[in-house]
């Protein structure tokens, strides 16, 4: 939903969860909806046992990965966020990718809380899990959740990580034109369809009217919009001091909500990002900004440092563009006939104008 409330950010505190954040924020995007508008069907086969080449899909639209990041300490005293960009999947994997398709590209955002030991971890070993599945590429939705939790109880088993560390998790993965967008945790994915953002994902705040039905069923409380009191997200990988034994059921769940859609030629670009951004610009403002600077200079990189704003956390953004080409100017037709507009068009046409001054 693209509000015009901006979040406000509170100062700094210790501890292991992060700080509390503004409750609209966490009410106006749990509640929201994802707006996925699923188009003409690829004819992807993923369960093919060759790779599949451009000139295999059904002519029309085909992505062009390019991306660019940025991530910025912020007032923090120690960077706990990491990324992972791999436009080219197959080039990527080398003698590894027999029986992948491709064109295919792989992004994830992973915020750490507790130290950076799972961070670190998942964002070196989550793209490994998820080839290794025995579901991959055949059930992509099934290999990315048995890939996620793997990851959390790969940290559990570890001697040499911190038992007390986590990080929420959002990865999305591409091939063809199908994305599978993974989320567990308040990072977010935003896509650009002409100048109007899309949410890909939903925000596991505590406060999350499904998140606390879940979480009170499973024995844990909600204080203060924290998770038992301690942790001000409702999913991570990691933190096992808040868990019980690995295989038993825990109110704070590392299993991932899962998008799937088609891309079509509307679709421009996608953004992913750690809280640190979303704390601090809606997902329209981002998607606009964005827009307007790919038309000027066309460089992935450059968007995702103009999304740097004043945060109290670490702030981590990687921006992914679909196409070789920048944005088309975006015609608004004129009419003499006087008519209405919805909310969702005047952000759209929000977006438009602004993309073009």
């Amino acid at each position: 939903m693209n509000g015009s409330v901006e979040p406000q950010t509170p100062p700094d505190s210790p501890g292991v969860g992060k700080p509390p954040r503004h409750q609209l924020t966490s009410i106006r995007h749990c509640a929201s909806s994802m707006r996925i508008a699923a188009a003409a069907s690829s004819g992807l086969d993923l369960g093919a046992l060759s790779l599949i080449s451009p000139t295999d899909v059904r002519p029309g639209f085909l992505p062009v990965f390019r991306s660019g990041s940025c991530a910025e300490i912020g007032p923090k005293s120690y960077m706990e966020d990491e990324h992972v960009c791999v436009d080219n999947f197959v080039e990527h994997l080398g003698g590894r990718a027999a029986g992948i398709p491709a064109p295919g590209a792989f992004y994830g955002v992973f915020d750490g809380h507790g130290g950076t030991d799972a961070s670190c971890f998942v964002r070196k070993n989550i793209l490994k899990f998820i080839v290794e599945d025995v579901n991959f590429p055949s059930n992509v939705e099934k290999a990315i959740r048995g890939a996620f939790l793997k990851a959390d109880h790969a940290l559990a088993d570890s001697h040499s990580l911190d038992n007390d560390s986590g990080t929420t998790a959002l990865t999305a993965l591409i091939f063809g034109r199908t994305l599978f967008v993974a989320n567990a945790g308040d990072c977010r994915a935003v896509l650009g369809r002409r100048g109007r953002a899309v949410e890909l994902s939903r925000d596991h705040k505590p406060n999350c009217k499904s998140e606390k039905i879940r979480i009170e069923k499973l024995g844990g409380t909600v204080f203060d919009g924290y998770l038992n009191g301690q942790l001000a997200v409702a999913r991570a990988l990691g933190d096992w001091h808040m868990k019980g034994p690995k295989g038993s059921v825990s109110p704070l769940s590392a299993e991932p909500e899962m998008q799937e859609m088609v891309l079509s030629e509307e679709d421009e670009f996608l953004i992913i990002g750690c809280d640190g951004l979303w704390d601090v610009m809606t997902s329209q403002c981002a998607v606009t900004i964005v827009r307007k600077e790919l038309m000027q200079h066309n460089n992935p990189e450059r968007c995702s440092s103009a999304l740097k704003r004043d945060s109290c956390d670490n702030l981590t953004v990687v921006v992914i563009c679909f196409s070789s080409n920048p944005p088309p100017k975006i015609e608004i037709p004129r009419s003499r006939v006087r008519r209405s507009i919805s909310l969702e068009g005047l952000h759209l046409l929000k977006g438009a104008l602004d993309s073009n001054a």
